[in-house]
Protein backbone atom coordinates (compact mmCIF):
# COMPACT_ATOMS: atom_id res chain seq x y z
CA UNK A 1 0.00 0.00 0.00
CA UNK A 2 1.35 3.40 -0.97
CA UNK A 3 1.18 5.76 2.00
CA UNK A 4 0.75 9.33 0.85
CA UNK A 5 -0.56 12.31 2.81
CA UNK A 6 -4.32 11.77 2.30
CA UNK A 7 -4.11 8.06 3.15
CA UNK A 8 -1.96 8.73 6.23
CA UNK A 9 -4.22 11.49 7.53
CA UNK A 10 -7.26 9.28 6.89
CA UNK A 11 -5.76 6.45 8.92
CA UNK A 12 -4.92 8.89 11.69
CA UNK A 13 -8.47 10.28 11.68
CA UNK A 14 -9.95 6.78 11.92
CA UNK A 15 -7.75 5.94 14.91
CA UNK A 16 -8.69 9.16 16.73
CA UNK A 17 -12.38 8.67 15.90
CA UNK A 18 -12.26 5.10 17.22
CA UNK A 19 -10.70 6.31 20.47
CA UNK A 20 -13.28 9.05 20.90
CA UNK A 21 -16.11 6.67 20.02
CA UNK A 22 -14.84 4.14 22.53
CA UNK A 23 -14.73 6.72 25.29
CA UNK A 24 -18.25 7.89 24.52
CA UNK A 25 -19.62 4.34 24.26
CA UNK A 26 -17.76 3.19 27.36
CA UNK A 27 -19.52 5.82 29.47
CA UNK A 28 -16.35 6.48 31.47
CA UNK A 29 -16.95 10.22 31.52
CA UNK A 30 -19.60 12.58 30.28
CA UNK A 31 -19.92 13.22 26.56
CA UNK A 32 -19.32 16.94 27.11
CA UNK A 33 -16.00 16.21 28.79
CA UNK A 34 -14.93 13.87 26.00
CA UNK A 35 -15.88 16.26 23.21
CA UNK A 36 -14.59 19.47 24.81
CA UNK A 37 -11.42 18.27 26.54
CA UNK A 38 -10.32 14.83 25.41
CA UNK A 39 -11.04 15.03 21.66
CA UNK A 40 -9.07 18.25 21.01
CA UNK A 41 -6.10 16.97 23.00
CA UNK A 42 -6.17 13.67 21.09
CA UNK A 43 -6.21 15.54 17.77
CA UNK A 44 -3.32 17.84 18.77
CA UNK A 45 -1.25 14.95 20.14
CA UNK A 46 -1.87 12.88 17.01
CA UNK A 47 -0.83 15.79 14.79
CA UNK A 48 2.39 16.41 16.74
CA UNK A 49 3.34 12.73 16.76
CA UNK A 50 2.49 12.47 13.04
CA UNK A 51 4.81 15.37 12.17
CA UNK A 52 7.61 13.97 14.33
CA UNK A 53 7.18 10.56 12.70
CA UNK A 54 7.27 11.99 9.19
CA UNK A 55 10.40 14.02 9.96
CA UNK A 56 12.09 10.99 11.51
CA UNK A 57 11.22 8.91 8.45
CA UNK A 58 12.67 11.59 6.18
CA UNK A 59 15.84 11.63 8.28
CA UNK A 60 16.17 7.84 8.16
CA UNK A 61 15.61 7.78 4.42
CA UNK A 62 18.23 10.48 3.86
CA UNK A 63 20.95 8.89 6.01
CA UNK A 64 20.83 5.35 4.65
Amino acid sequence: MELNLPVSVGILAVIVAAGIGGLIAGDMMSTDTVMMMVAPSMVVFAAVVFVIGVKHGEYRAATQ
